[in-house]
């Protein structure tokens, strides 16, 4: 099997803008330049929203009818024992114009009996930042009690006990589930996250959109969902880049992320691995060959890497995210 392109699905948000239109341009889009979009569903088999191939021999399939015919060759045999037709994560690029609602998203255990469906827990890593661009993750109050929080819900003043951070281009963040969060404007990430659209929002900064209403929020559901004791000292992921070295940023239950950076020409043995590959460019352009194909990326394009090629070769110069199941 050759490395595979997809098609971004491009999600309409009352807190996005057009960044998403340039950063995804020549991706085989087709959108509505007057509306906001806030995400770009990058790799999805959601029901609904299961991206199509862009290249090769299997272009206008989905990623589902692909993976039917494929099954542990496309996305490793453990991976397709463990999740099925399923595909096992979803890989989202946001851009944030205005803040995203204050929010917190279930466990599996709180996932399943409710909705009968995965929780969610992510990682984000941040692509671009305006100068005051905020994160907001956890609480203030280390210490802070469910009757605490309730009480600031009841009186609208859940800005106040959330934890604000400053973030740079290039740094990573684990989220858990069960810890509140937000983002501001100006920020534009990479998220990876468990293959599930599911979220309880807080607080919505007591906005309205073009017809005067508040989105709808899900208080009595989260109160139950949220993990007080998660914070951003205990989400936020440390590392230190080597050139042409895949270093680790962040690991679960649910994928692992490297941070390749790639000088001149290297190659990747993937021969430990029995899971797909996914390979997200943050800048630069990069040609990522193996012995079934070739494929050229840059910066917000991604590639996915069959789960039987054992090895690849990059050539160019080029910051990636690499993302896998363990």
């Amino acid at each position: 099997m050759y490395p595979i392109k997809l098609k971004p699905i491009l999600k309409q948000h009352i807190w996005g803008g057009d960044a998403l239109l340039d950063i995804k341009k020549g991706q085989c889009l087709r959108v509505d330049k007057s509306k906001t979009y806030g995400e770009s569903w990058d790799v999805s088999g959601i029901e609904g929203n299961i991206s199509v191939i862009s290249n090769g021999f299997l272009k206008g399939n989905n990623l589902q009818e692909a993976t039917e015919v494929y099954m542990g060759e496309l996305v490793g045999e453990s991976v397709f024992e463990r999740y099925g037709l399923e595909f096992p994560l979803l890989l989202k690029t946001l851009y944030c114009k205005d803040k995203t609602s204050v929010q917190v998203h279930p466990d599996d255990e709180l996932a399943a009996e409710r909705h009968q469906s995965c929780g969610k827990t992510e990682m984000w890593y941040i692509i671009d930042a305006e100068p005051d661009a905020l994160l907001y993750i956890g609480f203030k109050n280390p210490n802070i009690t469910r009757e605490e929080y309730i009480d600031a819900v009841a009186k609208g003043t859940v800005a106040d006990i959330i934890e604000p951070v400053k973030v740079n281009a290039g740094d990573a963040f684990l989220i858990p589930s069960g810890t509140v969060h937000s983002i501001s404007g100006g920020v534009t990430l990479v998220e990876i996250q468990q293959p599930v659209d599911l979220t309880y929002r807080i607080f919505d900064w007591n906005r309205v959109d073009s017809n005067g209403k508040s989105r709808e929020l899900h208080t009595a559901f989260a109160v139950d969902a949220i993990d007080f004791s998660s914070n951003v000292n205990a989400c936020r992921r440390d590392y230190k880049a080597v050139v042409n070295s895949a270093i680790e940023v962040a690991s679960c239950d649910y994928f692992t992320c490297n941070i390749l950076k790639v000088e001149g020409s290297t190659e990747r043995n993937l021969s430990s691995l029995d899971s797909f590959v996914l390979y997200y460019c943050t800048d630069g352009s990069v040609e990522i060959t193996t012995d079934d194909g070739a494929e050229t990326l840059s910066k917000g394009e991604v590639l996915l890497i069959p789960a039987e090629a054992n090895e690849i070769t990059l050539i160019g110069s080029a910051t990636l995210l690499e993302y896998y199941v363990d």
